[in-house]
C-alpha cells in the first residue's frame, strides 16, 4: 500500500515510509483509545483489558482530529529544529564548458524564477563564478542590466555567453523591484544525499555582487521547488507576438 501511494525507488526510501505509515497511523489510534479513558461511552465495556462494543463515531472523529493536531505540531516542531547542515547540498555548475563546486543552502522562501521561461533560479555569489564567467562580464553587471553595455558585449570574445543572458526581477527586504544578471546554465547537478543526485538543465544562475554568509558555509541559495519539481523546462516553439 505504501508502495503504491509513494512508489519509492529504493529500498531505503520505502522504509522511510513505512515507518513513518507506521507512526501516524499509532498516533492517530493511540489518541482514539485514549478518549475512551475519559469518555467511558456507555455501549463499551472492558473486559481483560479489551474493549467490547460499539466505538462511538464521534470518538473516532475526535481522535483523528487531535491526532492530526499532534502529528501537525510534532513535524513543526521537527522542522523548525533542523540544523543548518541539513540544509546543504553540493551544487555542481557548468556553463559553456567550465565547471565549478560549490555549497548552496536551501531557502525555502527564494520562490526566484526566470519571468519568461518560468526556470527556477540558483543565485550565486560573484566571485564564485569568476571561473566560468568572463571576468569582464562580472565587473560591469550594472552596464550590462542598464543597457549601457554595447562596448563591454563587443568586446566579449566567448560569444556562446551572449544567448545565455538574462535580466530578473527580484524584491527583497529593503530593496523594491531589484534587477538581477542572470545565466543559463548548460548543466546544474544537485547532491541531494550521499547516494542520490538529480541534475537539471532548466536552471538559471543569478548573480548576486555581495556575500550570503559571513563565515562562508555557503555561496549560493537554491528554492525548495527545484528539489521538487521533476519535469524539466521544455523550449517554447509555437509563440506567437
Amino acid at each position: 500500500m505504501v508502495y503504491l501511494a509513494f512508489g519509492a525507488k529504493k529500498v531505503k526510501h520505502l522504509f522511510k515510509q513505512l515507518i513513518l505509515f507506521y507512526l501516524t497511523s499509532f498516533v492517530f489510534g493511540g489518541c482514539a483509545f485514549a478518549l475512551l479513558y475519559f469518555i467511558r461511552p456507555q455501549d463499551i465495556l472492558m473486559q481483560n483489558g479489551v474493549y467490547i462494543g460499539t466505538y462511538p463515531l464521534k470518538v473516532a472523529l475526535l481522535g483523528g482530529i487531535i491526532g492530526f493536531i499532534i502529528t501537525y505540531v510534532a513535524f513543526k516542531i521537527v522542522k523548525t529544529k533542523l540544523k543548518k547542515k541539513d540544509m546543504i547540498y553540493e551544487l555542481t555548475i557548468q556553463i559553456a564548458q567550465k565547471t565549478i563546486r560549490l555549497k548552496a543552502m536551501l531557502d525555502t522562501g527564494n520562490m526566484l524564477k526566470e519571468p519568461i521561461t518560468g526556470m527556477p533560479v540558483i543565485v550565486v555569489e560573484k566571485q564564485e563564478l569568476s571561473s566560468v564567467i568572463p571576468i569582464n562580464i562580472l565587473n560591469h553587471i550594472e552596464e550590462l542590466i542598464g543597457g549601457d553595455g554595447k562596448n563591454i558585449i563587443e568586446n566579449i570574445e566567448e560569444r556562446e555567453y551572449l544567448t545565455k543572458f538574462r535580466v530578473i526581477p527580484f524584491t527583497s527586504i529593503g530593496k523594491q523591484n531589484g534587477l538581477m544578471l542572470g545565466i543559463k546554465a548548460d548543466e546544474v547537478t544537485i547532491q541531494t544525499d550521499e547516494e542520490q543526485q538529480q541534475s537539471r538543465r532548466d536552471v538559471i544562475i543569478g548573480i548576486f555582487e555581495k556575500t550570503l554568509s559571513k563565515n562562508h558555509t555557503y555561496t549560493a541559495l537554491i528554492g525548495l521547488d527545484l528539489l521538487e519539481r521533476s519535469t524539466e523546462y521544455e523550449p517554447i516553439t509555437n509563440l506567437k507576438i
